[in-house]
């Protein structure tokens, strides 16, 4: 028999075995048989109180041993003579789906514009330290996508949308820690993702998939009414049945190219705003209770969200013990997003605090249809490059600075490797953002006392929050409506927001290529 209990301890006995392992026995002794092992199935922090605490969910196994689960990765076979899937895009969504045809019995091949994430490296270095930008790898462009060197959260609200479990744990069998299994948010660390995605690469080939990296897709070939492959580098034509289309939210060319070719794209909400870093240590205060944090307590974190104008002002991709980097993906523009390493162990911690852009926003732009929001984006982050004296410096401003309108004599220690320059953002953003930003900053510091302060820096800007543009699918088929064989996926498309759910729309992309294909699938 297996009984699930929960059972509540303060985070130095969580962090021992022992003191676990103890803590069940006392509750397994209520339980009617022999306790022969447990398990925990979820593990989460409850810091509302001045004493943190975690819960812990765990199954008894009660006269009775646990069943061995057996690894996803036993199942697959070679595919390298089974039917070609053309995949534009190396991201979650681009590999989630290539392991999934691997299962199912198809075999993918995979063209991305970047490098692999040894060679990709060496172009972060140059964008932080030397203030070149390679539009063709970046934070956002090359293998694993813009989540490989962004922090690794794995959390996700989309329960609905996939098997988280099954994402998760092709994660683990590709060398993440088993914790993200457990974890109410789970975390990789952009330190160690690196080679979790280095060693996804290595079983699609070994599987006889197909890798092209320094491949950008450059036309689709598409007649009477059905795609038939696409053109890499302007030159070599590849053929398949299906293409999923998995680039990414900042490949703007691809939009522009499906427009011109005349396949439907749609605009989309999306928010823009700046990123807020303040040092780990107010956090931990003021989120524990406390002054100085427990070894056994992770770096705080925070999530706050208001309504300003009747405009959702709030805060995103929250960084505890991180840093913020430069994502630009083309010269002449300042975008940051932030990323933590896997201990979170960074003096700052920085999040994203946007505001959603609406249809008035987008008023100057309207000549330009659906890509409006697109165009609103590049306004904004080359507005900021041209404060800056041509390099990646990013401007900021003390946060009470930013609210009295005052340009900050001096700006706190940062993170941020290019470093930043004191500028009037008031001047860079639009107004009906800069407005509800002032507003909202005020509206967090009274829900979260001590985050309104001095030692916090906003810097500009947080843009890239997901795409404006969509590209519409059919709900059954995962298919584009106008063009049979294409299959939109992930972020860029408009339907996930982060790591899993981009993993799990990659998923059940690749599914639909199956049914497409006429192949049976499991699910």
């Amino acid at each position: 028999m297996v009984k699930t209990i929960e059972i509540k301890l303060p985070p130095e006995q969580a962090a021992n075995e022992d003191r676990i392992k103890q803590a069940v026995e006392r509750q397994a002794k209520r339980a009617s048989g022999t306790l022969r092992d447990f398990r925990i199935i979820r593990r989460s922090l409850d810091a509302r109180s001045r004493h943190p605490f975690y819960r812990l969910r765990v199954e008894l196994f009660l006269n009775e041993a646990p069943q061995a689960e057996a690894a996803i990765l036993e199942a697959f076979n070679d595919v390298s003579e089974k039917p070609e899937v053309i995949i534009v895009g190396a991201g979650p969504a681009g590999y989630f789906a290539a392991l999934e045809l691997i299962e199912i019995g198809l075999k993918p091949i995979i063209f991305d514009r970047g490098k692999d994430v040894r060679s990709r490296r060496r172009d972060l270095r140059s964008i932080q330290q030397e203030d070149t930008v390679n539009p063709h790898s970046n934070y956002c462009f090359g293998e694993g996508g813009a989540g490989t060197y962004s922090d690794g959260k794995l959390y996700t609200r989309s329960h609905k949308r996939g098997d988280i479990y099954k994402a998760l744990k092709l994660l683990v069998e590709h060398g993440a820690q088993s914790d993200i299994l457990i974890d109410a948010h789970p975390h990789i660390g952009s330190n160690k993702l690196p080679n979790v995605v280095a060693n996804i690469r290595e079983t699609i080939r070994k599987y006889g998939g197909e890798i092209h990296f320094d491949s950008h897709v450059t036309d689709l070939i598409i007649e009477e009414g059905k795609i038939r492959g696409v053109v890499v580098n302007e030159a070599e034509e590849y053929f398949a049945e299906a293409t999923i289309l998995a680039t990414g939210h900042s490949a703007r060319d691809i939009y522009y190219l499906l427009h011109e070719k005349g396949v439907r794209v749609e605009a989309k909400p999306f928010a823009l705003g700046v990123r807020i870093e303040h040092p780990q240590s107010l956090i931990d205060s003021i989120q524990y209770n406390q002054p100085n944090r427990s070894d056994h307590l992770p770096a705080a974190s925070y999530r706050l969200a208001c309504q300003v104008e009747g405009r959702g002002v709030f805060s995103f991709c929250m960084c505890p013990g991180g840093l913020v980097v430069p994502a630009a993906t083309a010269p002449g523009e300042i975008v940051v997003n932030g990323m933590s390493m896997s201990r979170r162990d960074s003096a700052f911690a920085n999040s994203g605090t946007v505001v959603s852009v609406e249809t008035e926003d987008l008023a100057p732009y309207s000549e330009f249809g659906v890509f409006a929001g697109l165009k609103f984006q590049e306004a904004v982050e080359k507005a900021m490059f041209s404060a800056g004296s041509g390099g990646q410096q990013a401007p900021a401003q003390r946060l009470t600075d930013f609210v009295s309108g005052k340009v900050s004599t001096d700006l706190n220690d940062t993170s941020y490797i290019p470093g930043l320059l004191s500028a009037d953002l008031k001047e860079l953003l639009p107004a009906s953002i800069f407005t509800r930003l002032k507003e909202g900053v005020q509206v967090f510091g009274r829900k979260m006392k001590g985050y309104y302060t001095a030692s916090a820096n906003v810097i500009g800007t947080e843009s890239r929050t997901s795409s404006p543009v969509r590209i519409p699918r059919n709900r059954e088929t995962y298919m584009h409506e106008e063009v049979a064989g294409f299959f939109p996926a992930g972020e860029g498309a408009g339907y996930a927001g982060g790591i899993i759910s981009a993993a799990m729309d990659g998923q059940n992309v690749a599914r639909a290529v199956a049914r497409f294909y006429g192949v049976k699938t499991n699910a």
